[in-house]
Formats: C-alpha cells, structure tokens, sequence
C-alpha cells in the first residue's frame, strides 16, 4: 500500500533524474509547492535513452526504437544514437510537439521508495527539482492535508508501480522462454566523395528473435496472443523501423555520428 510518510522514514533504490528525493510529509513541506514551467521536461534533455512500461509500446512505436538492453532487459525508448544527447528535446528544454512524453518522465518531480522498514511504498519529491519550490504556486498541501494535486500524483506514480511491475514480468516471461536475442544496429556513413565511409555500430540490445518466436509450441504461442504479450513484442518489432528516422536526423545536424545507444 502507498502513503505519505513520517520524515523519518527509511527509503531504499536510486532513479535515475532524482538528485535529492525526500518522502512527502506534512512536517517539512507544508509550505512546499511546484511552479508550472513551459520546460517541464529540461532535465532530460541529454538523456538518449529513456525506461518504458510496456504499456506505452503502443504510442512509443510511433516515435522511437524500442529497445531492451542491461542485465536486467529494461525496455528502452531510444532518442539518440549519441551519448548525452536527445533529439526530442531542444536546448530550451522543449518536448518536441509530436513525439511521445514517456510516463517515466511525466511522473517527475515525484516517484514511490521502498519503505525498508515496511513492506510498502511511499510517494518521494525530488526536493532538488527546478520546479520545487517553497510556496509554489500549485501547494503539495491544503492545510493539513495532501492538495488534489499531490493525490492526483500519487495515483499516477501508483499506476506506474503497477505498470512497472507488470513490465517486469512481461520481461521475466520473454527470458524463461529463451526467445531474446542480441541484436546490432549499424550505420554506413558517405564520403564526402560519395564513397561508403566506414560501418559505424548504432546500438547493441536485445529483441525478441522472430524465429525463436515462431517456434514456440502453438500453446504457448496462444498463451502469449490471449495475454496481449505477442502484440507488444509486435510492436517493438515494428518500432525498430525508427533506427533510419534517428540516424537520418542524427546526420542532419552532426557530420560525423557516433553510435552509442
């Protein structure tokens, strides 16, 4: 079960933006608030590679690579194939206006901890967020009591942890049915001569082999149609087909691309 904790409350695991999270409490942010900004999302702006809950294959597809990759097969949305760069958000820190906003992103400046000393999660503030501020114009607290705002938040990051675990165990089914495996995306520069240049690796991740797929036992493969899994592993495989879309825009503003995703 979620709640707003006590301050003391002991918390356990990193995420990645949050700086300084500290648990929501009535005792030190009763005056704490956000300030609305037209560059929400500014933080991110060098991140080339973002996590996904599954259910976000769908509206994601249509923007980025869906990747996974790490020890643990984090699904990925890919928006750059360079290092400390990402081309959805420009230097003001604007969200390009046709492209996907991941639910990772849009829960910030909040996220839930482990409680180490209970077995439940409890809503955290990034107190180290631009947006954080005390008296901010939209109050964490009415009074004595969470504002509808932080309630709204709090419900969102809930349904996140949900979305999150469930994307674990999509995950966790792929891996027991051995169908991953490693997969390279490589770029061929021109010459400024015309000439091909020397093959450049994009990225190296891992994806479902369509060929492991297709020989599943037909249960299983029912298994996975019944589940909604098979049109999720449809749908990163379709929104590989961005990899041109993010080298193509990567040699329109960089001569010389180096992939690193």
């Amino acid at each position: 079960m979620a709640k707003a904790p006590a301050a003391n409350s002991p918390l356990s695991g990193e995420v990645l933006f949050y700086q300084k999270p500290e648990p929501v409490n009535l005792e030190q942010h009763k005056k704490l608030g956000l300030n609305p900004t037209a560059t929400p999302f500014a933080f991110a702006k060098t991140a080339h590679a973002l996590p996904l809950i599954v259910g976000e294959f769908g509206p994601a597809s249509l923007t980025y690579p869906i990747i996974f990759a790490g020890a643990d097969y984090q699904p990925l949305a890919v928006m750059s194939i360079r290092m400390n760069e990402n081309l959805f958000i420009d230097d003001k820190g604007v969200f390009s206006d046709n492209a996907y906003i991941p639910a990772f992103l849009r829960r910030y400046p909040f996220v839930f901890a482990q409680d180490s000393s209970q077995d439940q999660m409890i809503l955290c503030i990034d107190r180290a967020a631009a947006v954080v501020a005390e008296n901010g114009e939209v109050p964490l607290f009415n009074d004595n009591e969470l504002s509808d705002f932080t309630k709204q938040c709090m419900e969102f990051c809930t349904n996140f942890e949900q979305e999150r675990r469930r994307t674990e165990e999509f995950v966790k089914m792929l891996r027991a049915l051995d169908v991953f495996e490693l997969r390279e995306v490589n770029f061929t520069p021109r010459n400024a001569d015309g000439t091909n240049g020397e093959p450049v690796k994009v990225s190296e991740h891992f994806s479902p082999s369509e060929e492991k797929m297709k020989a599943l036992p037909e249960a299983t493969q029912l298994d996975l149609l019944k589940s909604g899994a098979l049109q999720q592993i449809h749908l990163h495989w379709n929104s590989l087909l961005n990899w041109e879309r993010l080298i193509s825009e990567t040699m329109r503003r960089f001569p010389q691309p180096v992939g690193n995703a």
